[in-house]
């Protein structure tokens, strides 16, 4: 009788073991007071995480999680929403910047104040010809001092062929005009390689493209096969014909416009080359007052050749020498990066800027930084040239698009969500 109690009690075990497996909210057998497991959540900041100091609080964005429900109403984990192909894309936690001390900033020296005064005559030089556009001027310039190339993007009449010729008259240097058109081939640009009766060797002819200020006008309407004969010029400053390199002249910038309203006939630029280009902006029309200036000095016809010239290339190749000298500290390289590293871990963003981007938005920034008589870079530089430097280099995903959203206002976002470093006292 007694072993055949205690089976009993063993059968009743294994029936109340049997019961309690089918209880998907009990985690442990014998425990029926422990309760569900919590949903799996972000990780949230602690209160010992650094502050910023001197700098505004500001709140992280953090995408609605997507996974499914259970039916008991709690989110399902990680694991079991992977298995469903339910993809969770969170951007990476935001961590604090290292400050830069003041004491380590160097003061300006004769060079950035001269640096700063040429930029000033060559902007004040080229604004008689494009009356109140001052940023876009400002920007075109220190594309030319950075070492880079300008896509000005606008509407029909904004001034934008004036602007680059405005450029080319202030700098006394080589300037070459290109209309682009579907016809256009790569000889066309680059130069071809000829046989010369007289000397009875082979000679090559230089295209368009050697000067040191090339406007290549309505490049959207050129072959992408001609488009492409840019790429090497721009990226590595030479041009390479029937297996022999020619070096461009120095300096040299490629200042190129597209009209964003007529797509009839045009080509868009591949990514590739929309990389090649340090700045993208646009001029826009002018105020009112400035319009009825414009329209007093209605007989003239070429308002570029008004002006004189102010430098000279030499003096362009020195100023880009004082520019290289501009003190950018370690947290501003870092606050670079994180700018960069956010166009990546968008989720609005399908492809986000390279290491391009960063290498341009520093170059620019020290450019800014000598414009202003400083001989070291302070975040509002970095801030300033992040939208014409990184924009263009972003690829927005369909639901962004289709939701309104541009690459302009992407970036204008990071800007304000990326805690910036402050300059200790």
């Amino acid at each position: 009788m007694k072993e055949s109690t205690s089976m009993n009690e063993n059968i009743g075990d294994a029936t109340q073991l049997s019961d309690s497996t089918h209880l998907s909210t009990v985690p442990h057998i014998g425990t029926p007071d422990v309760q569900a497991p919590a949903a799996p959540s972000l990780p949230a900041r602690t209160s010992g995480a650094p502050a910023y100091s001197g700098t505004p609080s500001f709140s992280a964005r953090v995408p609605k999680q997507t996974r499914p429900l259970d039916e008991d109403g709690t989110r399902l984990g990680s694991l079991h929403a992977q298995q469903m192909n339910v993809v969770d894309k969170a951007p990476s936690p935001i961590a604090p910047a290292p400050q830069p001390s003041a004491s380590s900033l160097p003061a300006a020296d004769g060079d950035v104040l001269r640096f700063q005064q040429a930029f000033n005559r060559l902007v004040e030089n080229m604004s008689n010809v494009v009356a109140g556009k001052e940023m876009p001027i400002r920007q075109v310039v220190t594309a030319l001092l950075a070492g880079g190339h300008v896509l000005l993007e606008d509407n029909p009449g904004t001034g934008k062929t004036q602007l680059a010729r405005a450029l080319a008259r202030s700098i006394d240097t080589s300037f070459k005009r290109i209309q682009f058109t579907p016809d256009l081939l790569p000889s066309d640009v680059m130069g071809v390689t000829f046989y010369d009766q007289k000397t009875g060797d082979f000679t090559f002819r230089e295209g368009p493209i050697f000067a040191s200020i090339v406007l290549a006008d309505e490049i959207n309407r050129a072959s992408p096969k001609t488009q492409s004969a840019l790429l090497e010029a721009m990226e590595e400053q030479k041009v390479t014909v029937d297996g022999e390199a020619h070096a461009v002249p120095q300096p040299f910038i490629v200042i190129a416009t597209q009209n964003p309203i007529e797509q009839l006939g045009t080509y868009k630029l591949p990514e590739a080359q929309m990389d090649r280009f340090l700045i993208k902006t646009s001029i826009g029309h002018p105020d009112h007052d400035t319009s009825v200036q414009v329209l007093k000095q209605a007989d003239i016809t070429d308002r570029a050749e008004t002006i004189s010239t102010v430098l000279s290339d030499s003096d362009v190749l020195a100023l880009r020498k004082t520019a290289e000298n501009i003190y950018v500290d370690d947290a501003i390289c870092e606050y670079i990066v994180r700018l960069v590293e956010q166009t990546r871990h968008s989720e609005r963003v399908m492809v986000g800027s390279s290491m391009r981007g960063a290498l341009a938005l520093t170059r620019c920034a020290r450019i800014w930084a000598a414009t202003e008589g400083r001989g070291y870079v302070i975040p509002d530089d970095v801030k300033d040239l992040a939208m014409p430097v990184l924009a263009h280099r972003i690829s927005l995903t369909a639901q962004a698009a289709f939701d309104g959203e541009t690459p302009e206002s992407v970036i204008g976002d990071i800007i304000e969500n990326v805690p910036a470093p402050t300059i200790g006292a």
